[in-house]
């Protein structure tokens, strides 16, 4: 095999001492996935993130694709990296609301065991902001932190045998989870952008919320950075759709600013 030294130390980095037995059973792929995703990627010129950066839209998007297994092995790659145990948590606790716990249940305990496995007690520190009485008021304030002054009272407007879904969007998307610590959010819009991209299906969404990250400080470049370091992970058809995305969010930011 012909793997590249770089990808070879990248490897060592994210797990020391592990030779993967797809070296043995699949030579062939080995090499030229391993100089791809751990070599070409990470040293593609102007599409560089930072380690944990990286890791943590990873994370993001193996939830949001559902590939429970590369899951399992990253986690631990991720915190090699700097990913601290409350962040890979919240990136997980995030995801519900983006993918339902019908999909993120295996994600949270293949979560709980990786980290109890490393020797970290669970329950972590609690990092929630809000309460019951006031997660509305703190909701509707992160989405106008994040999105702007159009989504002041958004949980009111819209038909009223629908209202309820909007103001759920509110109390319990924002104020449950985009209020709490442990991630920004600058973070956290970065790995909403890597769950609705790995899952696909979600354009409108997607493209509003690559417009939201470019407002609060996470620019076209940076998103294409994302995308980049993550299409080994989810593959070229959604890798597209989300810079197709980002397009129209960029096109539509630039408009409005016209």
């Amino acid at each position: 095999m012909a793997i590249s030294r770089y990808a070879n130390e990248y490897h060592e980095k994210m797990f020391p001492g592990y030779v993967s037995d797809f070296r043995r059973t699949d030579p062939e792929f080995s090499e030229r996935f391993d100089n791809f995703a751990f070599d070409e990627v990470l040293n593609q010129p102007g599409q560089q993130l930072p380690d944990k950066t990286r890791f943590m839209a990873i994370l993001a998007v193996l939830i949001g694709c559902q590939g429970i297994d590369e899951y399992k092995v990253m986690v631990p790659a991720a915190m090699h990296f700097g990913v601290t145990p409350v962040e890979v948590k919240e990136i997980v606790y995030q995801a519900v609301a983006y993918l339902g716990i019908g999909r993120v249940f295996p994600f949270l305990k293949a979560a709980n065991a990786v980290l109890e496995k490393a020797g970290i007690h669970l329950p972590l520190e609690g990092q929630a902001a809000t309460t019951m009485e006031n997660r509305r008021e703190a909701g509707a304030q992160a989405q106008v932190d994040i999105f702007g002054e159009s989504m002041k009272d958004f949980w009111k407007s819209g038909p009223q045998e629908s209202r309820h879904i909007r103001l759920w969007l509110t109390d319990n998307c924002f104020g449950d989870y985009y209020t709490r610590t442990g991630l920004d959010y600058r973070q956290r819009e970065m790995i909403t952008f890597c769950f609705l991209a790995a899952q696909g299906g979600c354009d409108p969404q997607l493209t509003s919320h690559a417009a939201a990250n470019m407002r609060i400080g996470n620019d076209k470049a940076f998103l294409i950075r994302v995308i980049s370091s993550c299409l080994p992970f989810i593959g070229y058809p959604r890798s597209l759709n989300a810079l197709a995305c980002v397009n129209r969010a960029a096109e539509k930011t630039m408009s409005e600013k016209a």
